[in-house]
């Protein structure tokens, strides 16, 4: 039994030295089994940048303009992460927005160099987050608000997690993505299970009644479920495969995608 615990704690562990700047003073020994079980606590990385951002949001909103705020609100989340997600958003578009063959598109993508077309989806990207984080700013803040703001990272490394065992490795066991070779759908079905609970906890402990915690948890699944297929579809399409790059991609499109969501809820008055 210590010896399980032991190998889920380095699992945990191994799962926020990956999606995290968080330092953690353990050597993890970084086996095939304990990577792939560190899909299931990619929801717990994510729960811990989320808390992060909403921290952020509560301390920025009263004391600085709304832009001004956005901006460092943006700032936070990226450095957190060590903007390991943009780097593999624009490498991403680098390879794919050339329209090059496949082999080419991979070559590009390994390149530390970032193109234009990198450059390009790295601003308008920021460009959303940016405006998007402004609006919210400018409205009163709620429990309601902070808890769908603080889920975005966690509905985001869910859909990393999935992402990861349901389509191919377009370069096999190479590269960062290899590393994940091991990963099961049972494990990603368990980062699903612990992502919903955890923000379930989170809502009920707010005072979230019992059919709006279902809305919440059902209407980010499906935005993350739809966004996740569609992009890593195209990816895998294009690429023969998903790369480490493409799951940073896939986590920055579940992320904005939940942020327009967020502000078309606000603005229908569904929250």
């Amino acid at each position: 039994m210590a010896r399980l615990l032991t190998n889920w704690m380095h699992a945990c562990l191994a799962a926020l030295q990956f999606l995290t700047r968080l330092p953690v003073p353990v050597n993890i020994p970084f086996t095939n089994a304990t990577v792939a079980r560190s899909l299931v606590f990619f929801p717990v990385a994510g729960v811990t940048v989320g808390l992060l951002v909403s921290g952020g949001y509560m301390v920025m909103q009263p004391l600085l303009p709304p832009m001004t705020a956005a901006v460092l609100l943006v700032v936070l989340w990226t450095a957190f992460t060590g903007g390991l997600h943009m780097d593999g958003w624009m490498d991403t578009a680098d390879g794919v927005l050339s329209h090059r063959p496949r082999e080419q598109k991979l070559i590009i993508m390994k390149d530390s160099r970032v193109g234009a077309m990198g450059v390009i989806a790295g601003v308008l990207l920021l460009l959303l987050k940016v405006s998007a984080l402004s609006e919210l700013l400018d409205r009163p803040a709620s429990v309601e608000v902070l808890l769908l703001l603080a889920s975005i990272p966690v509905w985001s490394r869910v859909s990393m997690a999935a992402s990861i065992p349901l389509w191919p490795l377009a370069r096999g066991a190479e590269g960062m993505a290899g590393l994940f070779a091991w990963a099961t759908r049972g494990h990603a079905a368990a980062a699903l299970a612990m992502g919903s609970a955890l923000l379930a906890v989170a809502y009920a402990c707010a005072g979230v009644q019992l059919l709006q915690l279902g809305l919440f948890i059902g209407s980010g699944l499906l935005v993350s479920a739809l966004v996740t297929v569609f992009v890593a579809g195209r990816l895998s399409k294009s690429l023969g495969g998903l790369t480490g790059d493409t799951y940073g991609a896939i986590n920055e499109s579940v992320e904005a995608a939940l942020l327009i969501a967020l502000l078309i809820g606000l603005k229908l008055q569904l929250i």
